[in-house]
């Protein structure tokens, strides 16, 4: 006993104990060894029924992360104590996990003569509590111990917002008024229908041509002190965008951001029954993603555009919890993502003064198909109109530095450099239309394996701001360079490209990993890559329109070079490696405060999981068959 009494005087919360209580709690102590090396407590799982003392030996403490990666580790050596801030602070739960080092001897105290302690002797209760003061103090070791909350709802709506469709909506119906029509004749009309919004028609009134708003009329007429009795033909704004009646509300508010329009027509077999403002809608949906879009939209500053891209991972978490598809979830991180590069691109314009020529800045690879994910980088580019000899480098000069200040100020922000160099900032990116024309050509007609390889990406491209026109005519150019039969050497690199990857399989149909980080893993973007090569093949060898896979890939069914039974296999073996690969990412972004990664170890899943993820790659690798017999014979 008195060798107990005289260790425990060395041990630092005892020591603001009188002797003649320490003499009490020595006989409370009840002795343990761990002769082997044991697992005690598992984090926020294990009951703790007792203070650990350790004599002899030593306890290795961690946090485990999501990947089961251990984070802060920490050594409770002989003299310290264990688990006090756990039974106080943490509702009686190990706060960390703990493994005993072989030959490790400790003194238990029973929790409630620990409790009965800390009631009875401020000093000794405060040691413990002050100690867990200073921890959280340290930010990454305060968000291990933080309590797990469940999902805001601030980012999130009913879930009818992703299932309910605009037939189901009350549209307004349509004020319209001809071309010819005076001004003041439309804005008393607006002001007597209560609408900001009428729409123009030709001068028969069967087609419309154009829309009036209450901003037409303040910036296009009182702002310029214009003659209020002139035709609103001449201020009008244009283009009219559409969407059929059978449409899902949130594809509406989507391509309401996406074409940067406040109106949206409503059309059912054949003929508009009516419109949607932006306002309006907002406003029903007022805790959704939607109105965080918006939020980014109204920014003011670079530092305020990057707290909201900050912010995106638990959105993503959220939507994904609440069921929300993928390929959703996908539309919103890419359409947060277009929104902060226009507000860029407007602010870097206003910087820099008008552009010397018209312009298209156009985005690339998972942005261009509006797949992107958390890990994120640039892939963009500019084409200009062809100038005249003199002009040509005073052009070129200004764009280029336009680029990069445009590229510099996204970096910031979060949306990261490229690594493969493939930005409008890098000079080989950004050309006149004629360039751009070559460039292309040059892939197509003069293939080699590797330059398909690199530029594929440059085959998923859209337009993002600018004149679309540059980029529908180089899109043009590429159809009829590809129907103009000297492609048939490009698709065969590019359908060879799709095998590149093979899905991480065994001949046993196990999971083929390689090392990573200590752990044993599969890139899951690579993964995913033969689905994205392979419907892009079959997408440029078809003249389907559009970038976005799932989209390419209905398209091709509706042309029959997918049965209906393949269209569904490979829709669902993309989709599932997406919401995989975002969930994977938010929880590296959220829970374990580590840059996100494409990579997974498949020990991390349950049985079900794995079992799914066999017969996916089961799937790509038989398409990847297909695909080789139609293209690349001679492989």
């Amino acid at each position: 006993m008195d060798t107990r009494l005289a260790f425990l005087r060395t041990v630092e919360p005892f020591a603001f104990l009188p002797d003649e209580v320490l003499a009490g709690v020595v006989e409370l102590l009840e002795e343990v060894k761990y002769p082997q090396k044991t697992l005690l407590y598992q984090q926020d799982a294990t009951k703790l029924r007792h203070l650990d003392i350790v004599v002899e030996g030593a306890y290795d403490t961690f946090f485990l992360d999501s990947e089961q990666r251990q984070r802060l580790p920490e050594v409770y050596g002989a003299g310290t104590c264990y688990g006090g801030m756990s039974i106080l602070l943490n509702k009686k739960r190990s706060l960390r996990t703990v493994v005993a080092r072989a030959g490790t001897r400790v003194l238990q105290l029973p929790r409630r003569d620990f409790r009965a302690l800390c009631l009875a002797y401020e000093p000794f209760f405060q040691y413990f509590t002050h100690r867990f003061g200073q921890r959280m103090l340290d930010d990454e070791y305060a968000h291990f111990v933080k309590p797990a909350s469940p999902p805001e709802e601030n980012f999130l709506v009913a879930d009818q917002l992703f299932s309910r469709r605009i037939d189901s909506l009350e549209v307004r119906p349509i004020v319209a008024a001809p071309a010819s029509t005076p001004i003041f004749q439309v804005a008393r009309r607006m002001g007597t229908a209560k609408v900001s919004c009428l729409f123009v028609t030709d001068e028969s009134g069967d087609n419309l041509v154009g829309y009036c708003t209450d901003i037409t009329l303040r910036d296009a007429v009182v702002a310029k002190c214009l003659d209020a009795t002139r035709p609103v033909g001449e201020v009008a704004a244009t283009p009219l965008v559409s969407i059929p009646s059978a449409a899902y509300v949130h594809e509406a508010i989507l391509l309401m951001f996406q074409t940067k329009t406040r109106y949206l027509l409503v059309e059912r077999e054949g003929r508009y029954v009516g419109f949607l403002s932006r306002n309006k809608l907002l406003s029903d949906l007022a805790q959704s993603p939607f109105m965080f879009i918006q939020a980014v939209k109204l920014a003011q500053s670079t530092r305020e555009l990057k707290r909201r891209w900050d912010m995106v991972p638990d959105m993503v978490n959220q939507l994904l919890t609440r069921g929300v598809r993928p390929e959703i979830v996908n539309q919103v991180i890419s359409t947060v993502a277009d929104t902060i590069a226009l507000k860029v691109i407007e602010h870097v314009l206003e910087a820099h003064g008008p552009a010397p020529a018209r312009f298209a800045f156009m985005v690339l690879g998972s942005e261009g198909r509006q797949e992107q994910t958390l890990v994120t980088d640039q892939d963009n580019a500019i084409i200009y109109e062809d100038k005249a000899n003199e002009q040509r480098e005073l052009v070129r000069a200004y764009f280029l530095r336009f680029a990069e200040a445009v590229s510099d100020e996204l970096n910031h922000i979060g949306l990261h450099y490229c690594t493969g160099g493939f930005m409008a900032k890098n000079p080989k990116w950004t050309h006149s239309l004629s360039h751009w024309k070559r460039n292309y050509q040059a892939w197509i007609r003069e293939s080699v394996p590797e330059t398909v390889m690199q530029f594929a990406t440059f085959f998923d491209c859209r337009h993002l701001y600018g004149d679309a026109a540059l980029v529908q005519e180089l899109q043009a150019f590429v159809r009829d360079e590809l129907q103009a039969g000297k492609s048939e050497r490009f698709l065969f690199f590019l359908a060879k490209n799709a095998l590149q990857y093979e899905p991480p399989l065994t001949f046993f149909r196990g999971f083929r990993t390689f090392a990573q980080e200590g752990q044993q893993v599969f890139d899951l973007k690579k993964a995913m890559t033969p689905i994205v090569d392979l419907v892009r093949v079959y997408a440029l060898q078809r003249q389907v329109p559009g970038t976005n896979t799932g989209e390419r890939l209905a398209r091709l069914r509706e042309l029959g070079v997918f049965k209906e039974r393949e269209y569904e296999e490979l829709l669902q073996a993309y989709y599932y490696l997406m919401g995989m690969r975002l969930k994977k990412q938010a929880r590296q972004l959220i829970s374990d405060r580590r840059a996100a990664t494409n990579y997974l170890d498949p020990k991390t899943l349950t049985q079900v999981e794995q079992v799914t993820l066999k017969e996916i790659f089961k799937v790509i690798g038989d398409f990847q068959v297909k695909i080789k017999v139609a293209f690349t014979k001679a492989l």
